[in-house]
């Protein structure tokens, strides 16, 4: 599994819930999307900064979902580009479905040993 991080500056002026509305507007979407295993809607504490957390089968499928298009609206929208990081997902522990996941290693990952 991939972990893939997104980062984008927020509309400037923005308040929590003007992000939440505009957040709200692409669940469908999300939730339509067949390769995404899940996606965390995230605000920076600061109020400066809004991301996604997205776990995928794969790089390609983050890419696919991630595109050039996607790229430029927000761009257009908050007027900088988005900052991307792809993690290989090794394992989540989920304590309020008391639930303990670990997965095979992301065939994207390039195997070099950790720092």
């Amino acid at each position: 599994m991939i972990l893939e991080l997104v980062e984008f500056n927020t509309p400037k002026g923005w308040t929590r819930e003007q992000v939440a509305a505009d957040a709200r507007q692409v669940f469908a979407k999300w939730q339509a999307n067949k390769d995404l295993v899940s996606k965390s809607f995230v605000l920076d504490l600061s109020g400066k900064g809004v991301g996604g957390v997205y776990v995928w089968p794969s790089v390609e499928a983050a890419q696919r979902a991630h595109n050039e298009e996607w790229r430029q609206n927000v761009i257009k929208r908050t007027g900088a580009a988005p900052t991307i990081r792809y993690f290989d997902l090794m394992a989540t522990v989920d304590n309020a479905h008391g639930e303990l996941k670990e997965f095979p290693e992301a065939a994207e990952m390039t195997k070099q040993p950790a720092a």
